[in-house]
């Protein structure tokens, strides 16, 4: 019960992640955007880590928690904000509503995780729920769409990778420490972005209420409480039910960015929701085996 508790609270907090982005990366910039939403959240988990400074003592996986940091806040992070720059706020929820289904490539390209026929289904109708909301336009992927749809399916990616290799190299952490680590891993990232591109977080945006509200709804609820409610859900559960809260968020992102940002929903952008989430389904799908029903007809 408490992982499907956790599961929708998750969807409500990253589907407006989605419009504070929105919001943000104008007047923020892409990395000063990462930067920004890994250090609230890191700073919302100090308390609680401070209980648990006991875990420290213990050996820690550096190098498991840096690359989780990268490919699950740093890299993804500044992937989404970059596509923000070009599409909708609730294009990129839909878009975001791939990583199950990466999820599940990822498992099997890189963790022997072997893929049944009807996954593989479900990893085809995924890429055309994609294909519809580029409206068959393949050819702009590579040119136009770069930059929105391209970056997108990245950040899915990251986060597939980062999801499988949480649930191989991380399983015994406690839950806390992997968030921190991977947001201040994260914040780092975005630091290191800042430095490269010679971009800066404006002093003045600190006075501007809209982007406080969104400093802290986006690190505070969407980085640090959801990085406690995703791990939560990967280690109780399975990486794939913790990527599969995707389910929900494209829902209450279509709903934030058009109460909030006046964003259209589309007919294309609803038949590719309709498609992926189909996509997801199948891949993420169990089927029971001989075993388990037998056991069900004798309990029954």
């Amino acid at each position: 019960m408490k992982k499907y508790i956790a599961l929708v609270g998750l969807s409500l907090i990253w589907g407006l992640s989605f419009v504070f982005i929105k919001y943000l990366v104008g007047s923020a910039g892409v990395w000063g955007t990462v930067f920004l939403r890994c250090s609230a959240g890191v700073l919302v988990l100090l308390p609680f880590l401070w209980s648990k400074r006991d875990d420290f003592k213990k050996q820690i996986p550096w190098k498991a928690l840096a690359i989780v940091g990268v490919f699950n806040a740093g890299v993804p992070w500044g992937l989404i904000a970059l596509s923000e720059t070009q599409i909708n706020s609730n294009t990129a929820a839909v878009l975001n509503a791939m990583t199950p289904i990466c999820t599940a490539v990822i498992g099997f390209v890189f963790f022997s995780i072997v893929l049944k026929k009807q996954q593989w289904i479900g990893v085809l109708l995924g890429f055309v729920g994609v294909l519809v909301i580029m409206e068959f336009q393949v050819g702009t992927l590579f040119t136009d769409s770069l930059v929105g749809i391209g970056t997108m399916v990245l950040a899915t990616i990251c986060y597939g990778f980062s999801s499988q290799y949480t649930k191989r190299h991380l399983q015994h952490m406690g839950i806390l420490v992997v968030a921190v680590c991977t947001l201040v891993v994260g914040a780092i990232v975005g630091a290191t972005g800042m430095l490269v591109t010679g971009s800066a977080v404006p002093f003045d945006l600190f006075t501007d209420s809209y982007a406080l509200i969104a400093i802290v709804g986006l690190g505070c609820l969407g980085s640090g409480i959801a990085h406690l409610l995703f791990f939560f859900m990967v280690k109780e559960a399975s990486a794939e039910f913790a990527t599969s809260v995707t389910y929900l968020i494209p829902l209450t992102a279509m709903f934030w960015g058009y109460v909030l940002l006046n964003e259209p929903v589309s007919h294309n952008l609803v038949l590719g929701l309709i498609c992926i989430f189909g996509g997801v389904y199948l891949a993420t799908r169990k089927k029971k085996t001989f075993s388990h029903m037998r056991k069900a007809e004798k309990v029954s």
